[in-house]
């Protein structure tokens, strides 16, 4: 990213590690736009259906780049949206996040959604949570964070995350099984596998609350804009 270009600070780990609540304070706190790219793959998924990934390639490909993503407001209002229609917590099923593991997985589909993410951040400042933002989609990134914790805590996390939303969840040990089965589709995936960026600070949130983990983005994003020619954001 140009030093005289928008802001972009990246926050990738595993599902259930608190990107999107993260990522989101983060954006608020910096007064920028947040982009949840994992609610891009999610609406992908569900817009191809059940075994939509089986589907031809090219036939994904044709429909997927025709989508339009777009973000409206910053911080807590940010609104992500897909052929202007705004993307809500319809995405947030475990079976739908299943689906997105599985289509994230396809050329295709990454190739479409990487470009969409890009053409975001090269227009705006924000913080841009995910599992390969600062790998792959925003290699110069302001700001790279990579976070992660125990299977265990995740799943917990994602129980009372369901909860709150008036779903009902599976089984605690259930959800420790599924977050071990996407871990290892998205660690060992062909195309852009989960992993931290050579120059990501790396967080362990296993033992450490919201507030603590928010505070040390929040201090290590203030002193990588500090470092940064201009020092802010536009």
């Amino acid at each position: 990213m140009p030093p005289d270009g928008p802001v972009v600070i990246t926050l990738d780990g595993p599902a259930g590690v608190g990107k999107t609540t993260l990522a989101r304070r983060l954006a608020a706190a910096l007064g920028v736009a947040f982009l949840d790219t994992g609610a891009m793959y999610r609406a992908v998924a569900l817009s191809l259906g059940e075994n939509g990934w089986d589907l031809p390639e090219p036939q994904i490909a044709e429909r997927l780049c025709r989508l339009q993503f777009s973000l409206h407001g910053s911080g807590d209002e940010t609104a992500l949206a897909m052929d202007e229609f705004v993307l809500g917590d319809e995405l947030r099923s475990e079976e739908v996040g299943r689906w997105a593991s599985l289509v994230a997985r396809l050329p295709a589909v990454r190739e479409c959604l990487v470009a969409a993410q890009r053409r975001m951040g090269s227009a705006r400042s924000l913080v841009a949570e995910g599992r390969d933002m600062g790998s792959v989609v925003f290699p110069h990134a302001t700001c790279k964070f990579f976070l992660d914790a125990r299977p265990e805590v995740r799943a917990l996390r994602r129980y009372n995350q369901l909860l709150r939303l008036g779903q009902t969840p599976q089984p605690l040990e259930e959800l420790v099984e599924a977050l071990r089965l996407r871990d290892e589709q998205d660690r060992t995936r062909a195309v852009s596998p989960l992993r931290p960026a050579e120059d990501a600070i790396m967080v362990d949130t296993s033992d450490l609350d919201v507030e603590h983990v928010f505070e040390q983005l929040l201090q290590q994003a203030k002193a990588c804009l500090e470092r940064r020619e201009g020092g802010g954001v536009r």
